[in-house]
């Protein structure tokens, strides 16, 4: 039963995902784009990642709204080559046409060792670690890459060009969750950003400049201005790499061409996404050795010292808590999703 805490909502994550599921259909999502999206923010509010949950839902809704997205779109699977598989997701959501995409592109990993999965057409709006992670669960090693809108100015530059332009990466484990990060070629994510702001919070140094390109810790002007890539030009040509793989290789959008194509209506731009995944038991010759095994030595090092963590750790301890001590909101997110729910 959802429950009131002074400015706090609290929920059980089947609330938040019958929440999720109830907007995307009252305004125009078929049940199948509906589940698959309410997954996916689901999943984000199950792991303590805030800034991908219910946090969203508004902006998925506008472009529901707005017509920008086909709310009942059917994703359509092709094969480009012996090892490449692509999905149209045919102007919906990403959420499903992943949930196809990765099923054919394990199957070709397997077969191949090493392939390749591009999702065009498509409206991301989510953090990219459940993809990756359904890959290193299907025993593949996974990697994905998608642009955004242009927030980010390139290194020395003050003009906003490339999207946050996420990355994520996935390594299998025997009898454990799967090693991955997900990780922003930014300083930031732009969801971390919109949350200071709503909570009247200043930016840590170095994440964002202002219109005139003047370090900012304010995260109204950083959002009127442009975000900064991590560690300088070396953040920004992972940008580049990551605007190279998902526009240029699969033949779809550069962000700055998705931002001139977005209607600004709170929601996702359309944009590609890349995908590959690997299979261990192809990458090496003869038995005997475990590279699953062996890396499990390289874990055991980093956590041999004192202050370390594993990627995903923090993840997978609010997986253990949230199932039975649900989720807390503010009360003016959830008013405004129950509002948009009808």
């Amino acid at each position: 039963m959802v429950k009131q805490e002074g400015d706090l909502v609290c929920l059980s994550l089947d609330e938040v995902h019958g929440l999720a599921s109830k907007g995307l259909t009252q305004n125009g999502a078929s049940s199948e784009q509906a589940r698959s999206v309410a997954d996916t923010i689901t999943s984000a509010e199950r792991d303590g990642c805030k800034s991908h949950g219910l946090f969203r839902l508004p902006g998925y809704i506008g472009s529901l709204k707005s017509g920008k997205i086909t709310g009942d779109a059917v994703p359509v699977l092709s094969e480009l080559a012996p090892a490449v598989v692509r999905v149209d997701a045919a102007n919906g959501f990403s959420s499903l046409p992943l949930e196809i995409g990765i099923t054919a592109l394990a199957e070709k990993a397997r077969e191949q060792g090493i392939a390749a999965l591009a999702v065009n057409n498509s409206y991301h709006f989510a953090a990219l670690w459940p993809e990756a992670e359904r890959l290193a669960e299907l025993g593949l090693v996974g990697f994905a890459f998608v642009t955004a809108k242009s927030y980010v100015a390139p290194a020395g530059g003050i003009k906003p060009l490339y999207g946050t332009n996420p990355m994520a990466f996935a390594w299998p484990r025997e009898g454990k969750p799967p090693i991955v990060f997900d990780q922003a070629s930014s300083a930031s994510a732009r969801g971390e950003i919109m949350i200071h702001e709503r909570d009247g919070k200043p930016l840590p140094e170095r994440w964002a400049i202002d219109k005139e390109g003047n370090p900012t810790n304010d995260p109204t002007k950083a959002l009127a201005g442009a975000q900064l890539p991590f560690g300088g030009y070396k953040g920004g040509s992972i940008a580049l790499m990551v605007e190279l793989l998902a526009g240029a290789l699969i033949g779809d959008m550069f962000s700055f061409e998705a931002t001139a194509n977005d209607t600004r209506d709170g929601g996702p731009p359309k944009r590609g996404e890349f995908l590959m995944a690997i299979d261990p038991s192809k990458c090496v010759s003869g038995g005997g050795f475990s590279q699953l095994a062996h890396a499990e030595t390289l874990f055991g090092e980093i956590l041999g010292q004192e202050g370390t963590r594993l990627p995903s750790d923090r993840r997978y301890e609010s997986r253990k808590i949230t199932p039975t001590e649900g989720i807390t909101i503010p009360k003016s997110l959830y008013d405004e999703c129950v509002e948009l729910a009808g």
